[in-house]
């Protein structure tokens, strides 16, 4: 907002001036989207925290800095926050963004305080949203490099104990301390979480050709196995692919995988009952890589669920065409040595597989199990990959799996 207008504004009555100001903000946003169109940078699949997952002290009248490594750059931004699964509002006092300073999400939560800004909710420093609501904060200018650790801190005013909207397998520390700390250079006495809570997406308003990669997935997507604050799951490896080559240095990437989920049950909602939310209402999607339905097999019962999967996967298929996003799907890589592991569940993932590598709806495949599979013992993971319980992959297997990926699937 201009200065003059503002001061001008400000003389109205408080009642006009709240409405001119959300009259402004609503025509920067448009004024911004007329300059380019809204991508997702960064973001992570939302759920109701589980007993065992939720904050180690109070999110109430406490500061709480998360960091989020996201994947393309841009001159303005925008930050999504969300109270889905929460049964009572939630009151975000303050909200600052700024880069983190050095590795950032690890040690004492430090930041470029140089780089530190207030966003604004329709004008406001703060914002209640109401149970089961999204929020996006106002447009932003500010300059986001690429590949960068980006710190988010809120001041909470209320805020549920049990019932709070959160990503569980952040494997990024995160920050809690009992003040208003949004602006501090770091937080060496907070109480640390390897959880993320409340923020849900990252965007960047970038340029035409600029989109977004949908991964939806489990676990591995999810980066069980991978180093804690070293953003090194596969999805992270390949974001660093598509930037250093020249043609798809502007595809953001969207890690939708959430630990222990599944197509049809599992944790947090299913596949297909966040489908919808997850991958076609990002901001700008282009492509999606279905990764899922080894928690599916694993808990398998009665033998259908290959059959189950494929319809599964037929569905996604025509919904990510309906919506102008080519499908990719990825095949699902080797648990022998794992408790999934039986003759049954076995064939069943064969059977997935073969239908992934040879159907005629994908728009191309992903070999996964292939790149990752013990040359002898096809059943197993290649023990160099294997993280050590025979289904989740390491550091090297994750960039293994990253670099198997046809970075030209992401030039259509």
């Amino acid at each position: 907002m201009h200065l003059e207008i503002e001061n001008q504004i400000k003389k109205l009555r408080p009642q006009r001036y709240v409405l001119f100001a959300l009259i402004l903000c609503c025509a920067q946003a448009e004024l911004m989207a007329g300059q380019g169109h809204w991508v997702g940078t960064w973001g992570c699949g939302p759920q109701l925290t589980e007993p065992g997952n939720l904050p180690p002290v109070a999110l109430a009248n406490s500061t709480l800095r998360q960091f989020v490594h996201v994947t393309i750059g841009g001159n303005h931004l925008r930050v999504r926050f969300s109270n889905a699964y929460g049964t009572n509002s939630v009151t975000l006092n303050s909200v600052h963004i700024a880069l983190a300073a050095g590795a950032g999400s690890g040690g004492t939560g430090s930041i470029n305080t140089a780089t530190d800004k207030a966003l604004a909710f329709h004008g406001a420093p703060s914002v209640t949203i109401p149970a089961g609501e999204v929020v996006l904060s106002d447009p932003i200018d500010y300059g986001l490099p690429a590949l960068t650790n980006l710190a988010i801190t809120i001041y909470f005013g209320s805020i549920s104990a049990t019932t709070i909207n959160g990503h569980p397998g952040s494997r990024t520390t995160s920050f809690i301390q009992n003040s208003n700390a949004v602006t501090a250079a770091s937080m060496p006495t907070a109480s640390t979480t390897a959880h993320w809570y409340i923020i849900t997406g990252v965007d960047v308003l970038a340029d035409g050709p600029s989109r977004a990669l949908v991964t939806l997935g489990d676990s591995i997507t999810d980066g069980r196995g991978s180093t804690t604050d070293g953003n090194n799951r596969w999805p992270d490896n390949l974001a660093q692919r598509l930037n250093a080559n020249a043609p798809t240095t502007n595809v953001g990437v969207i890690n939708m995988g959430i630990g222990g989920n599944g197509v049809f049950a599992g944790l947090g909602p299913s596949a297909v009952a966040r489908f919808d939310r997850d991958v076609i209402n990002q901001s700008g999607p282009r492509w999606l890589i279905v990764f899922e339905g080894v928690n599916d097999i694993g808990g398998d019962v009665n033998g259908t669920i290959a059959t189950n999967l494929i319809a599964a996967y037929t569905q996604f298929i025509a919904k990510a065409h309906a919506h102008n996003l080519l499908a990719y799907g990825a095949t699902i890589t080797p648990f022998g040595g794992n408790g999934y592991f039986t003759p049954s569940h076995e064939a069943s993932r064969q059977t997935v597989n073969a239908w992934i590598r040879t159907n005629n709806l994908y728009d191309g495949v992903i070999d996964f199990d292939t790149v990752v599979r013990d040359p002898v013992t096809l059943t197993n993971l290649l023990s160099a990959y294997n993280s050590g319980d025979g289904l989740h992959l390491n550091p090297t297997g994750y960039q293994a799996m990253a670099n198997a990926i046809d970075l030209s699937l992401f030039t259509h």
